[in-house]
């Protein structure tokens, strides 16, 4: 009988209305090129991809995903209302569709709690919020509006657009339009903005985005287009470096937006789409591509694995889509789903809203494909505009110079930051003479990487990964 009690106590405190936390709001940083709270306070954008999470996940699953990130330290969760997987034609965990017959117009309402497809989405976006997580909802998968037999039309799409920022706007969302396809015509383009202005019509304050494909940046069509608070890119699916470089391209366009990681290589993703010829990606091929990206400019980083963004589940019949290695519940704690969290620790130990990318920073070796290098060894550079302080991805142990001169120091105290585990080893402190610097990480073999942190030794600062003390 207690456990009777106890089962029907969990149930009721399942099903009670959550209260969203009163996260606080996000904003532009002055310079354009940044996040922050609206008290000034730095945000990292720390995401993890869970397209199919209001499609697929039942609340109790729902809940074991989003306290298992809240936990690692993540504060984003990427996910989309009209999901990927037949999320307009299938049914969802509790059996509803979440539009009248495939209407965006007529989103699919019944009066009452619990008892439609968006009291669920309403549940889990408040759980979220209730953990600390902001939730950056996509209203729709971009097949839904361009693919063969589309059901947006630029009208629909803003009264959408509008009856969705209605419900959620008064939560803590991040609006992400797109959903993984290119606007490449003019209607297409249309589609998309006047979803945003449904959307700006009733939300004036949460943030909003643009998700394109792989390779691409949402500047290519809206850099300059007033609803569009920061450029979001999605590098792609693969090894190679060249796609991340052009992030920086983004962190130097006129008028300054900030430039978004908001799908880079999965973990344990088919490479290429390719499994047969190159095998799957590992936590390595993940922590290079996220430090990459932050190091070249992106206000942060969304991680993901290839299992969890399709919640991929064999007991609940749900297929595999392109060779999943294990079910999401054993993925969400893959090595790089909590190494990621500690890129975000680094970021923050050292001055936030001054760091700008470096490349000039790393000395060009004689065979400048070995440094700063190419293809999956590349290293990267950033540092701030003060010159208090820099710091080198190196994705390898080999030996590579530095620029010291444009540190503004007259001692240096040097550290190396471990991606892996996120603790720092004090190198040691010397006088800055300005000559280049050589360094080689503790170890010296392959796919081992390290972070070299310099600091002005007269500014103090804490071991790379350790809170700064706060910055505004």
């Amino acid at each position: 009988m207690k456990k009777l009690i106890t089962l029907l106590i969990l149930l009721t405190v399942a099903l009670m209305p959550l209260q969203a936390q009163n996260l606080p709001q996000l904003k532009v940083s002055d310079n354009g090129h940044y996040l922050q709270t609206t008290d000034g306070k730095p945000f990292f954008y720390q995401g993890d991809t869970a397209w199919e999470l209001f499609h697929r996940l039942d609340r109790e699953d729902a809940d074991l995903y989003l306290q298992n990130r809240a936990a690692k330290g993540y504060n984003v969760i990427q996910a989309v209302a009209l999901a990927e997987c037949d999320g307009v034609d299938a049914n969802s965990a509790y059996g509803y569709k979440p539009l009248v017959n495939r209407n965006p117009a007529q989103p699919a309402v019944v009066e009452g709690d619990n008892n439609d497809y968006w009291d669920h989405v309403d549940y889990i976006v408040a759980k979220a919020n209730s953990l600390g997580l902001y939730v950056a909802m996509l209203p729709t998968w971009g097949r839904y509006w361009n693919d063969d037999n589309p059901i947006f039309t630029p009208q629909n799409a803003e009264v959408y657009g509008r009856w969705i920022a209605e419900r959620y706007h008064k939560y803590n969302i991040i609006w992400i339009l797109g959903g993984d396809r290119n606007p490449d015509n003019d209607y297409k383009l249309s589609i998309i903005r006047a979803m945003a202005r449904g959307i700006q019509s009733v939300d004036k304050h949460n943030l909003i985005t643009y998700h394109p494909t792989g390779w691409e940046t949402s500047s290519r069509w809206f850099h300059k287009d007033e609803w569009l608070d920061f450029n979001s890119r999605q590098s792609g699916h693969h090894q190679r470096y060249n796609s991340n470089e052009r992030i920086m391209e983004d962190f130097r366009r006129s008028p300054s937006k900030p430039i978004m990681e908001i799908e880079p290589l999965y973990e344990d993703h088919p490479l290429e789409f390719r499994p047969d010829e190159d095998g799957h990606s590992n936590s390595w091929d993940v922590r290079r591509a996220i430090y990459w990206s932050v190091f070249y400019g992106s206000a942060g980083v969304t991680y993901g694995h290839h299992s969890v963004w399709q919640m991929y589940d064999k007991e609940k019949g749900r297929g595999p889509i392109n060779r999943p290695l294990m079910e999401w519940k054993e993925a969400i704690n893959q090595p790089a789903a909590g190494q990621v969290v500690y890129l975000k620790n680094l970021i923050l130990s050292r001055p936030y809203f001054s760091r700008v990318p470096a490349p000039e920073f790393i000395v060009q070796s004689d065979v400048h494909s070995s440094v700063p290098g190419a293809g999956r060894y590349r290293f990267v550079a950033t540092m701030d505009t003060e010159g208090s302080y820099a710091m080198v991805y190196a994705p390898l142990g080999r030996e590579f110079s530095v620029n010291t001169s444009m540190l503004k120091a007259e001692k240096i105290t040097a550290w190396w930051y471990c991606p892996r585990t996120g603790k720092a080893q004090k190198i040691g402190s010397f006088a800055n003479d300005g000559a280049p610097r050589s360094f080689i990480s503790p170890n010296k073999g392959e796919s081992i990487d390290w972070v070299l942190v310099l600091d002005d030794a007269s500014k103090h600062y804490p071991a790379p990964g350790r809170k700064l003390k706060e910055q505004k």
